[in-house]
């Protein structure tokens, strides 16, 4: 019997989370198994001994899974197994991701594959929220080389009040909801939307995160010690040469410093400037020398550009563009420009542009959401598109990958409290990025405004984002908060942090920190600053266009909403949906029904006025209650020897008797003129209380011949 080493986190409020190793997958160079309740992750770490030749990054991949067995479900589609990874899966990814590779030792190149598989799960406890613990752990069981442990917890804030890690229940009623990632010294990653709260209650909530994440951090050190994991392995995934790196620096710092003074704008032109200055010094290399130390030169040269930057906005506080470390630079933008969508702008900030469209859709246009513990509909989607033409480079475009999935989310989660709540329309927002150097996730999620705008949906406030950077440098006291960011600035800078919102507070926010000793100093710092230059992109957002327009463009789809008792649902879908259908065909609207809280709601849609409504004409006529002495416009629906069956109320037919055709006496039908298809005046002279049939007269609506 296996006698696993067990840590447990006690919670406070009668919550526990244990980590138990030594049991399951001892193969790998770490492994925990992570409870919470009935939630159960298993983490696994695993890293290559040796570095590939040449690498001179963190090669690390995080991997997310949920079985759909962890919640008594059978996956769907044809071959009933888990497939690709789901939205939900990659975004968890990221957030466990972002949080670790930071703390990776820098010359540290080898391999590292992170799997993270929820195994068990009841629906109450969240396990996104678990999985940067669970990872961490793992590593800390491991004797793979890490800066850590980290941890990461939800923060809601519930009637006021902040919860770590919510159930599923408690969550549904926050109007704050963020995910923080956090060594026990510092915090490493930021990730959340909220209902428009100021910058000191998101402040208060990373505080408490923080709190509770250095309770977690501290199990894990623990749990360390007892492995007998405290000692890393040892590893040498670098070989430098120092006599190289001073002559590289000596030949080239002043020149790179003289680049990053100067201010040019155009990004190109920059990175043409320091190329030129590299290859300067590799030309005084013979081909032999370039051959050994090619590779070396190139490390070396980046630091000094990196260096140089940096000092030059520490020291000057002049940026590679020439801008002060709170300008932003010039934008423009404009509405209507795509004249195909139901809504469009354009947004351009610096070298950074999004061309964004709005398509308005019905109920059946909605997205299903099919994850192992949501399934559901969403009507607001927003999708992010990232080519790599947008920063010039000369690839071949492939499919969606993390990043557009996360860029994406980030701009849904800014603009989607601000569509109208029960807005009848499912509203789908494309950003293509077309031009990037700096934030394109904000810049969608002012072009999606301008252009939910420009659509006519009456947005409740419009949203502007910023990115916000950091330069500090080790043992410095002195640093620089940079707002608007370039993409040297994000590469070469220690933070990205991002933050949306209207005038009246923040909507959404994501930060990544790439340093050691980020104060809450700082950190509010940035929110203020960012908070200013909000507010200045938002102003330049309503010199655009003020406020939504008033109507629709004229071939937006256009929807009418109406409520039915639900016993008359059956009644309006009809056998097989067979009156429904034949609704949509004789219109040409689109008809969509459903139950919602014990009521039938009905949306009907169409690009013409007329078409809906006809649909609504005999929708109602449906749902009318057949009255007694009432005179109904019908149609013959067929003929009979005696008599014709007459559809008085869509799908309700009466048979009008051939002796209540009319006052004289006919021997045939046919004696009348009538013929199937007719439009006939009828009068609803009686139900039969027993079969509740309904019996017509044609003849009582006639004047009666005089007696002779």
């Amino acid at each position: 019997m296996i006698n696993p080493i067990v840590k447990t986190i006690e919670l406070g409020d009668g919550r526990t989370i244990t980590l138990e190793t030594g049991k399951l997958a001892k193969q790998a160079d770490g492994s925990v198994m992570l409870r919470m309740g009935n939630t159960m992750l298993l983490a696994t770490v695993c890293a290559a001994k040796d570095a590939v030749p040449g690498t001179d990054f963190m090669p690390l991949q995080v991997e997310y899974k949920e079985k759909y067995a962890a919640f008594g479900r059978f996956p769907g589609g044809f071959t009933k197994r888990e497939g690709r990874a789901s939205d939900n899966e990659i975004l968890t990814c990221r957030l466990v991701d972002r949080a670790l590779r930071p703390l990776f030792p820098d010359n540290y190149h080898a391999e590292v594959y992170v799997n993270i598989i929820l195994f068990s799960a009841d629906g109450v406890d969240m396990p996104d929220a678990l999985a940067g613990l669970a990872a961490s752990a793992a590593l800390a069981v491991s004797d793979i080389p890490f800066n850590g442990p980290i941890s990461e917890v939800r923060v809601a804030r519930i009637a006021g009040q902040y919860v770590i890690n919510p159930s599923f229940e408690q969550l549904a009623k926050a109007d704050m909801d963020i995910m923080v990632a956090a060594t026990y010294e510092n915090i490493m990653m930021v990730e959340g939307e909220m209902s428009e709260v100021s910058e000191a209650e998101l402040l208060e909530a990373m505080k408490i995160a923080h709190e509770a994440i250095k309770i977690h951090c501290k199990a894990q050190m623990e749990l360390t010690e007892e492995v007998g994991k405290a000692v890393k392995r040892e590893y040498c995934h670098e070989v430098n040469d120092e006599e190289l790196r001073e002559s590289v620096h000596n030949a080239c710092y002043a020149k790179a410093y003289a680049i990053a003074e100067s201010g040019n704008k155009n990004k190109h032109e920059r990175e043409d400037a320091f190329k030129a200055i590299r290859n300067e010094f590799k030309a005084t290399l013979s081909e032999e020398e370039l051959a050994a130390k090619g590779a070396l030169i190139d490390k070396y040269y980046h630091d000094v550009e990196k260096e140089a930057m940096r000092r030059c906005i520490l020291d000057e506080g002049k940026r590679l563009d020439g801008r002060k470390t709170t300008e932003i630079r010039p934008i423009w933008s404009e509405i209507g420009y795509l004249p195909g969508p139901h809504g469009s702008a354009i947004f351009t900030r610096g070298e950074t542009q999004s061309l964004t469209s709005v398509t308005l859709g019905t109920k059946m246009d909605e997205k299903t959401i099919d994850d192992v513990l949501f399934h559901g509909k969403e009507r607001f989607l927003l999708h992010y598109n990232f080519p790599p033409f947008s920063t010039g480079e000369a690839k071949a475009q492939r499919g969606v990958g993390r990043r557009e999935i996360g860029h994406g989310n980030l701009a849904h989660r800014a603009l989607k409290k601000m569509i109208p709540d029960n807005y009848p329309y499912v509203v789908r927002v494309v950003s293509e990025i077309l031009e990037s150097n700096g934030s394109s996730s904000m810049a969608t999620v002012c072009a999606g405004t301008l252009a939910l705008m420009d659509a006519g949906v009456k947005i409740k406030k419009p949203v502007s984002g910023i990115a916000m950077g950091l330069i500090k440098n080790a043992g410095e006291e002195k640093y620089a908060v940079l707002s608007d960011i370039l993409g040297d600035e994000d590469h070469l800078g220690d933070m990205d942090f991002k933050v949306t919102g209207t005038k009246d507070g923040i909507t959404a926010t994501q930060m990544d920190i790439k340093v050691d000793g980020l104060s809450f100093e700082i950190l509010e710092r940035a929110l203020n600053q960012a908070k200013e230059g909000r507010m200045h992109i938002l102003g330049k957002i309503l010199e655009t266009i003020e406020e939504p327009h008033a109507e629709l463009k004229d071939h937006a789809p256009r929807i009418e909403t109406l409520t039915i008792p639900k016993e008359f649902i059956g009644a309006i879908i009809g056998p097989g949906g067979k009156i429904i259908q034949g609704m949509q065909e004789e219109t040409g609207a689109t008809i969509t029904i459903e139950e919602v809280d014990g009521i039938g709601r009905i949306e009907i849609a169409g690009t013409n006025k007329q078409a809906i409504e006809n649909a609504i004409r005999i929708i109602k006529g449906i749902v009318s209650v057949p009255e007694v002495g009432e005179v109904y416009k019908g149609k013959i629906r067929s003929i009979m020897p005696y008599g014709a069956f007459v559809e008085f109320l869509p799908g309700r037919d009466g048979l009008l008797h051939i002796s209540e055709m009319d006052w004289k006496r006919l021997e045939t039908v046919e004696e009348l003129g009538i013929k199937e298809g007719d439009e006939i005046e009828v009068k609803l002279i009686e139900i039969d209380p027993k079969t509740g049939k309904f019996k017509l007269s044609r003849k009582v609506l006639l004047p009666r011949p005089e007696k002779k």
